[in-house]
């Protein structure tokens, strides 16, 4: 059973989930695309093991979440939960941007790849990486930047 109850938005279209990487995970991990609610399961506080995140409220968090969901052909943010106690695991995000070079292709930037210290040493990190380089396949980059500062 889920902390969270309500029905929630997804940041893009769980197509983009690899079963793959998935079935790689522990059991009790779940991999997903981040949820309108992920507020609740401290997606920021594993976000902060990066850098400064700031302080938000429900508001600045639903804010930006439809922000990202408005442009989901660009945000790409996955998460992995640990759904025994519904807390965000880890994270990453791939950005896609649309270039003119090579006939208008796309490229994808992997960044913002955290693990919360409490569930390191379970390679989330390196899932979290797979699962966004699968994305990018999916969308049809021809190129992917590891763009990443990782701390984990």
């Amino acid at each position: 059973m889920t902390l969270i109850e309500d029905v929630e938005d997804y940041l893009f279209d769980q197509k983009y989930i690899s079963s793959e990487v998935q079935s790689q995970l522990h059991e009790g991990y779940k991999l997903h695309p981040l949820r309108s609610k992920d507020y609740y399961r401290g997606y920021l506080q594993v976000l902060s093991v990066l850098t400064e995140v700031g302080h938000h409220t429900t508001e600045t968090w639903n804010t930006q979440f439809q922000y990202m969901k408005k442009h989901n052909d660009t945000y790409y943010t996955v998460t992995i939960t640990d759904e025994e106690h519904d807390r965000i695991a880890a994270t990453g995000t791939i950005l896609i941007e649309h270039k003119f070079v090579h006939k208008n292709g796309i490229v994808g930037h992997i960044e913002d790849i955290a693990v919360d210290s409490s569930h390191q040493g379970k390679k989330l990190g390196l899932r979290i990486i797979e699962a966004l380089k699968f994305i990018a396949q999916q969308t049809g980059c021809y190129k992917g930047f590891d763009d990443i500062y990782m701390k984990h």
